[in-house]
């Protein structure tokens, strides 16, 4: 009979706290909204099982003991310390299959767009002055320096950057920035129509863009290797991004390495993306949560990602006034880094408000450049603050 209450004892059960529970609903309900509603499934479905995971007392799959002293290290643990904390080599990864995956050809048709996608990295800063300035109110050192740059980056909708920027900057919060990252990403289909509908006319949403000129081979590939060059030779900290990013898109346009494009879109990104999830989800146990630091940036994110794409929208109305073909004002809400759902969304919205809008290739060119946008603004962060 002792032996019977010690196993029940030493039981997921016996040791389950109240602050996994809300936290075992919410990994089940980001899987059941990827599975039913397939709403971003590749992120919140594998995010979802990682939470979880996190939250089953007792399994040990995301401890780490670096000492080696205790033999408790379980397999995310393993792969969070040594591919995020320590290394931090899976956002680049990701980044080397966006950019096997991402056509320049917006951009160099139409470089305004670039404007558009600087834009929308306003959210960045945003929330970066208002996690200094929460202190105020709240606990003076509720955020330091380096943890409010690293909750900025959240406003840039960039997950892989976040993730980047938080394990250089801020490895305590890397969990909870990175679910709030993606998990804001995987919204913006709540979060960006009313906004766009709130800060446009409905005759600036009708607003026709002729459709971009043809892009040649060698502006697609000049585009990329000079990028690459001056971004890092300015802001050398954000090569790991940058240089993995245009790599991925040089493999796709040269056209003469098909097995290394396909390898890095497909295989590489694969992998990186399971495993990045999963581990990103393990981190958000229900002891970490219900802290004011976490509901603060979660919060914060919020605030930051619709400066965000309030910052893009408006630049676009701006430039109307000084521009003789005029754009529409919803390929500015792209400048986030959802790639490529703002993009596609700015499109749908056009359609409704005009049938003959087809947006999506306008908004690409702001979208791509967000992506661009807020690597920079890490890199710029980290060589500052780190």
């Amino acid at each position: 009979m002792s032996d019977l209450l010690d196993f029940l004892g030493d039981s997921g059960f016996a040791n389950l706290t109240w602050e996994n529970v809300p936290l075992l609903a919410l990994g089940a309900f980001f899987i059941g909204i990827a599975i039913v509603k397939k709403w971003e499934p590749y992120v919140l479905l594998p995010i979802g099982l990682g939470i979880l995971l996190a939250n089953l007392p007792g399994t040990g799959l995301v401890d780490y003991d670096p000492s080696g002293e205790v033999q408790s290290s379980g397999i995310f643990g393993v792969i969070f310390h040594f591919t995020l904390s320590f290394w931090n080599i899976l956002p680049p990864l990701i980044f080397l299959g966006l950019g096997a995956m991402t056509d320049f050809g917006p951009i160099i048709a139409n470089p305004k767009t670039l404007i558009l996608g600087a834009a929308a990295q306003v959210g960045i800063f945003v929330a970066f002055w208002l996690a200094l300035g929460i202190g105020t109110f709240t606990s003076p050192d509720l955020f330091t320096l380096k943890e409010a740059a690293a909750i900025g980056i959240i406003g840039g909708a960039d997950g892989p950057t976040t993730i980047f920027a938080s394990a250089k900057l801020a490895p305590d919060l890397l969990g909870i920035t990175g679910v709030v990252a993606y998990s804001y990403m995987a919204s913006v289909v709540f979060i960006q129509p009313p906004l766009m509908r709130l800060l446009t006319t409905k005759e600036e949403r009708e607003i026709e863009m002729k459709p971009p000129r043809d892009v040649s081979r060698r502006e697609k590939l000049l585009f990329p290797a000079g990028a690459m060059l001056v971004i890092i030779l300015l802001v050398p900290e954000a090569a790991p991004l940058i240089a993995l990013f245009m790599i991925g898109n040089l493999f796709r346009e040269s056209g003469v390495v098909p097995r290394l494009s396909d390898a890095s879109s497909n295989e590489i990104m694969n992998i990186a993306t399971i495993f990045l999830m999963i581990t990103i989800g393990a981190q958000l146990s229900g002891d970490r949560v219900f802290e004011v630091k976490t509901l603060a940036i979660m919060g914060l994110g919020l605030v930051a990602f619709a400066c965000g794409t309030v910052g893009g929208l408006l630049s676009a109305k701006i430039m109307n006034l000084f521009v003789k073909d005029k754009v529409n004002p919803l390929i500015g809400s792209a400048g986030v880094s959802a790639v490529p759902m703002a993009a596609r969304l700015s499109h749908v919205l056009g359609q409704q408000a005009n049938p003959r809008n087809f947006l999506l290739p306008h908004a690409m060119g702001p979208n791509v450049a967000g992506v661009i946008g807020s690597a920079v603004v890490a890199g710029v962060f980290i060589s500052i603050l780190s």
